[in-house]
C-alpha cells in the first residue's frame, strides 16, 4: 500500500510536541516536527494554562507538517486529565482554563463530600476522589459565582477544546469526560445522579463520543489562515493515559503484566474487561478509568518526575551553569543512600512547591528520619522513594487480580531515565520492559488507524507498535537490599 501520513498532537503538564507518523501498514515511523513548553501563568491569585499559546503552538505544529508532508490523513490531539474550558453561548472561550494545581479547587473537596460522600461517587464513577478531579473546580466556579460559570453553555476537556477551535464542533471523549468525576464508567453517559445533586446545569455536557470517533474537518478558517486544505480531526484518547496504555506494544498475552507509565504523573495499572467497584478498591486507593475499545484500566496514580521537575528548578536557582538530568540521575546514583524516604503522595509533594528540596527535607525531619543535605541524597530519596511506591502499588494490584504478575510493562518519558526502570524491577523483583518512550503518540496514532479503516481492533494495533518499536529490558538485581528499605518504607508511609 501507499503510505499514510498522520498528525499527533501531545500535550503534557510540562510540554507538548507535534509527530508525524508516516505507515506503510505493517509499521510507522515517527518524526517530532515541533516542540515547546508548557507553562502555566500565575494572575491574580488563581494557576491558569496558556491556552491560547497552546493552541498557537498546535498551528505551528501543523503547519509545519503540512509543509513536509502535504497530505495527512487526519489529526488527534491527547492531553493531560481533569482541566478544562467553558464556552458562552456565542461559541466563544470565555477564559484560560484553571491548572489542576490551583489551590482553590483543592479547597472544595470537603464541601462537595457534605453533599454527596466519597463512598457514592466512587460507587457511580469508580473513580478515585483525588482533589483534582474536574468536579471540584466545576463546584469552585459555582459556589464562587464566577463569571465563567454564569455565562457558561458548554464544557469542553483540553483535547475537546481544540478539537473544538480546530473545527467547530463540540463534543466530549469518553476517556477524557470520565475524569471529570461526573461521568458514569459505563461509555457514554454522564452520571445525572452526581450533576443534579450539585445544582450543575445539564447542558453544559455535551455527547460523549467514543475513542476513534472523527469531529469533523478542520474548518473553513483554520484552512484559509494556513493555507491547507481541510481533512478530518479524529478523537483518540483524549486522555493521555489511556492513549499511552493502547500504544504498549504487547508481544504475548499468554503472560500476566503490570502496565506502567511514567512522567510526571506516574501511574500502575491493570487492564480490565469491567470496572472494579467494591468497598476493597475504594478503600485501597485504587480506582476504574476509561480506556479505549470500552475497556477499564484499574489504576493507583503517583507523584512521578514532577518532583524531580520541581528540585531542578530549586537547584537551578542555586548553582551556576545548568544542571541536566543526566547530572541528577548520576548524583542519586553515585550518592550512598541515607536510608531516608517520602511518601510521592503525601499532599505537600503534590501541589506547586518552590523549595521541593526543602520540602523533602522537612517531611524526613518531621518523620525522625535522617535529613539529607546534598543534591545526590535529595535525588536518592525521590529515586528509591519511587520505586518502593511502585512496589507498594503492583503488590495490591495482585491481592486485587489473586495472580502474580510476570512482568512490568513501563512507558512515558520517564523511560529515558535508565536508574529508574533498573530500580523498578530491583525493588519489585519483576523484569520490566521499558519503551517505547512517546507511546501515548502511538495510542493516539492507533485510534486515528482505527477512524481510517486501516485496522479493526486494539489487538490488531498493538501488534502494529510491536512491529515499530523498540523495547528495553531490566532484570531485577539486589533483592536483600530492596528488601531491607520497604520494610523501612512500610514504616513512613
Amino acid at each position: 500500500m501507499a503510505v499514510k501520513n498522520f498528525l499527533i498532537f501531545d500535550f503534557g503538564a510540562s510540554n507538548g510536541r507535534a509527530s508525524a507518523a508516516v505507515f506503510d501498514g505493517k509499521k510507522f515511523n515517527f518524526e517530532v516536527l515541533h516542540r515547546f513548553d508548557n507553562i502555566p501563568v500565575y494572575a491574580t491569585g488563581t494557576l491558569y494554562w496558556d491556552f491560547l499559546k497552546l493552541f498557537s503552538e498546535l498551528k505551528t505544529g501543523l503547519l509545519a507538517a503540512h509543509k513536509k508532508y502535504n497530505r495527512l490523513e487526519s489529526l488527534g490531539v491527547d492531553t493531560w486529565g481533569v482541566d478544562f474550558g467553558l464556552i458562552d453561548k456565542n461559541g466563544k472561550l470565555i477564559s484560560n482554563p484553571v491548572h489542576y494545581r490551583d489551590e482553590k479547587r483543592n479547597s472544595m473537596t470537603e464541601e462537595v463530600f457534605k453533599i454527596i460522600s466519597r463512598e457514592e461517587l466512587f460507587n457511580l464513577t469508580g473513580c478515585a476522589m483525588a482533589s483534582y478531579y474536574s468536579i471540584f473546580n466545576l463546584y469552585a466556579l459555582k459556589v464562587t459565582d464566577s463569571v465563567e460559570y454564569i455565562n457558561a453553555s458548554r464544557l469542553l476537556m483540553m483535547p475537546d477544546l481544540f478539537n473544538y477551535f480546530l473545527t467547530g464542533t463540540a463534543v466530549n471523549e469518553f476517556t477524557i469526560a470520565h475524569t471529570t468525576l461526573l461521568c458514569s464508567p459505563s461509555p457514554g453517559r454522564w452520571e445525572f445522579k452526581i450533576i443534579d445533586r450539585l445544582g450543575f446545569p445539564r447542558e453544559i455536557f455535551n455527547e460523549i463520543v467514543p475513542s476513534g470517533s472523527i469531529v469533523g474537518n478542520i474548518s473553513k478558517s483554520v484552512c484559509d489562515e494556513l493555507e491547507i486544505k481541510p481533512f478530518p480531526v479524529v478523537a483518540p484518547a483524549g486522555h493521555d493515559t489511556p492513549s499511552a496504555i493502547a500504544g504498549i506494544p504487547v508481544a504475548d498475552k499468554s503472560r500476566f503484566g503490570a502496565f506502567m507509565s511514567i512522567g510526571t504523573w506516574g501511574i500502575n495499572v491493570l487492564e480490565m474487561d469491567t470496572p472494579f467497584i467494591s468497598d476493597e478498591i475504594f478503600k485501597s486507593g485504587f480506582a476504574n478509568e476509561a480506556g479505549v475499545e470500552s475497556m477499564t484500566l484499574l489504576f493507583k496514580n503517583f507523584v512521578g518526575m514532577w518532583l524531580f521537575q520541581q528540585c531542578r528548578s530549586k537547584w537551578l536557582k542555586e548553582h551556576t551553569g545548568d544542571i541536566t538530568w543526566d547530572d541528577i540521575m548520576l548524583e542519586a546514583k553515585n550518592t550512598s543512600s541515607t536510608g531516608s524516604m517520602i511518601d510521592v503522595d503525601a499532599p505537600v509533594f503534590v501541589l506547586n512547591q518552590t523549595d521541593m528540596p526543602g520540602t523533602i527535607r522537612k517531611f524526613c525531619s518531621d518523620t525522625g528520619q535522617k535529613v539529607p543535605e546534598s543534591l545526590g541524597e535529595v535525588a536518592r530519596i525521590i529515586y528509591e522513594s519511587m520505586a518502593l511506591k511502585v512496589r507498594h502499588n503492583i503488590g495490591s494490584l495482585e491481592k486485587i487480580a489473586a495472580k502474580k504478575f510476570d512482568y512490568i510493562h513501563v512507558v512515558g518519558g520517564g523511560t529515558k531515565d535508565v536508574l529508574i526502570c533498573q530500580w523498578i524491577a530491583d525493588s519489585t523483583g519483576l523484569p520490566v520492559f521499558a519503551g517505547p518512550t512517546e507511546t501515548t503518540s502511538v495510542g493516539n496514532l492507533l485510534m486515528q488507524l482505527k477512524a481510517a479503516g486501516e485496522i479493526k481492533s486494539l489487538d490488531e494495533g498493538r501488534q502494529i507498535s510491536l512491529n515499530s518499536s523498540q523495547v528495553k529490558n531490566y532484570n531485577p538485581e539486589n533483592a536483600s537490599y530492596w528488601d531491607y528499605l520497604y520494610e523501612r518504607y512500610l514504616k513512613v508511609i
